[in-house]
């Protein structure tokens, strides 16, 4: 049985946890290797919808065992307040693990967030402030607090107190801003500790033992390909490794045990926060999409920049990522549409290119070069095979398949978690 990746293959917000609703049965761990409560995703459950933003979607899913894997930073109050709030709607939430060895974001993480994004001014990221870039920085520079530290007091102080040294005189030197004392942040984790330590286990090596018993494993990526710390628009981009490499590192299992990389894109594009976007629209077919789509953060509630559908992204994605498999969402948001133009390559100072630039300041100067293709008004709500889909929506899911390296094996037609065209069995 297999190990599948799922990733964004965009800017974000391409409806992941469709792909994993669509595998629901079949799956026996959904794991979250990357990212924090930074970015959320919407799950439509019959007449029921949650707002997941640091769980993985699989919690929703009977039979599953939900996994926060080491790649991933936790602000443990955020997680109990998911936790909670699913449990008092009903959901089990008793069978989630939490990686030993998976980072927190804490207080004085979350201040420096938005402090610095202030001071940056003009030069802004466009970061959500909730901590999870300072918590990666921590991280990589060997100053970080991992979950298991909370089991330790005299750890937690000595690391407390390390991570502090510097961010006090710059919070109070800098940025004009009261310093932060170790005793107050140590109190904050500790309290979490005995309601944490039935769930914090060596999660890689029950993800090794889960496949070597042949069960699924369901690797569900957050952000996108193009938000990727190392990949993506770099510097307007996430603090962690959104691709499917992101996966191994994040999660502890071999690169080799991955059997399948599924993408997921929008039939359109959007983005958040700051940085180049090609295709973006600054007219009312922008906020048709917007409006359409119901093109809103689900973490944040900032309205999303809405573009036209961008096929060298698409083959980027499918390149860096080793897609085998697309799943397309949100078609039907383009219901309507006389014509729906589609990015084929760019203009970049006069000259085509056919895929994404290398060089961040082309990329900037990019200009899109539309292909427009016939749009469709029959409602496509009830579809559930492709034939029942009208031709020239076929015509457009085909077009995009040819364009963007990998084939399309599922296609999003509400947001309903039964909304969905299979064309191919995503695990064949």
């Amino acid at each position: 049985m297999p190990a599948v990746v799922i990733i964004g293959a965009q800017w974000g917000d391409e409806g992941k946890g469709k792909a994993t609703d669509l595998l629901a049965g079949r799956i026996d761990y959904v794991v979250k290797f990357n990212g924090g409560n930074n970015a959320g995703h919407t799950v439509v459950v019959g007449d029921e919808k949650y707002a997941l933003h640091l769980l993985p979607s699989g919690i929703l899913t009977e039979g599953v065992t939900p996994v926060i894997a080491n790649g991933v930073v936790i602000d443990i109050e955020v997680l109990f307040g998911e936790l909670t709030a699913l449990s008092a709607r009903g959901v089990d939430v008793s069978k989630l693990l939490i990686s030993a060895n998976a980072h927190v974001i804490t207080q004085y993480h979350r201040t420096m967030d938005k402090v610095t994004e202030r001071f940056l001014g003009k030069r802004q990221i466009g970061t959500t402030g909730r901590g999870i870039g300072p918590a990666y920085a921590d991280k990589i520079n060997r100053v970080g607090i991992r979950m298991q530290d909370l089991f330790d007091e005299n750890i937690l102080r000595q690391k407390v107190e390390g991570a502090l040294n510097v961010k006090n005189h710059l919070l109070v030197k800098v940025y004009n801003r009261r310093a932060i004392t170790v005793d107050e942040v140590v109190e904050e984790l500790l309290s979490y500790a005995d309601r944490l330590r039935p769930m914090v286990v060596d999660t890689g090596l029950v993800l090794h033992q889960a496949l070597e018993r042949g069960e699924t494993v369901l690797f569900e990526g957050g952000q996108a390909t193009m938000l990727d710390v190392d990949h993506g628009t770099y510097p307007f981009v996430t603090s962690s490794s959104a691709t499917s490499g992101g996966a191994a590192t994040g999660s502890g299992i071999g690169p080799n045990r991955i059997d399948r990389v599924i993408g997921i894109v929008k039939a359109y594009t959007t983005r958040v926060g700051s940085g180049p976007f090609p295709t973006e629209l600054f007219d009312e077919s922008g906020e048709f999409l917007r409006k359409t789509g119901f093109e809103f953060g689900t973490t944040t509630g900032r309205p999303r920049r809405c573009g036209w559908y961008d096929a060298p992204i698409a083959r980027y994605t499918a390149r860096v990522n080793g897609v085998t498999d697309f799943v397309m969402t949100k078609l039907d948001v383009l219901t309507g549409l006389e014509s729906i133009p589609v990015c084929v390559a760019y203009d970049v100072d006069g000259v085509r290119v056919d895929e994404v630039p290398v060089s961040q300041s082309d990329f900037h100067h990019a200009k899109p070069i539309y292909e427009n293709l016939p749009g469709w008004s029959e409602d496509i709500t009830g579809a559930r095979t492709f034939d029942d889909l009208p031709k020239n929506a076929q015509d457009y899911v085909l077009a995009i398949e040819a364009m963007s390296g990998a084939r399309i094996s599922a296609i999003g037609v509400g947001p309903g978690r039964d909304a969905i065209v299979v064309r191919h069995d995503l695990l064949d």
